[in-house]
């Protein structure tokens, strides 16, 4: 996979834009997301919390980074371990 591929959700409509990535299995609700819309069940309730369109969402060491594009009910993991919702930077101060 390389920054700027799009993947979808196969078990709701969550679709996100790659922005950064190392290695590991990238997943929404539960399941391997794929590079086609091929949405069949529900997500696993353990990953049901949802993803928001157009916030980025990074793990736990920021080896990887990814763009929500299109919300859904499954929230973001790689290999089992819940993506986090990236902090927006602090401004400059303008005095």
């Amino acid at each position: 996979m390389k920054p700027g591929s799009k993947l979808c959700s196969t078990v709701c409509d969550t679709e996100v834009m790659l922005i950064r990535y190392s290695q590991g299995q990238i997943e929404c609700g539960g399941a391997p997301m794929a590079e086609e819309k091929t949405a069949n069940g529900s997500p696993d309730p353990a990953f049901s919390a949802g993803s928001l369109i157009g916030k980025r969402y990074v793990d736990a060491d920021d080896t990887l980074e990814l763009l929500c594009v299109k919300a859904g009910a499954g929230s973001l993991s790689v290999d089992g371990v819940a993506l986090q919702l990236k902090e927006a930077r602090p401004l400059p101060s303008s005095d």
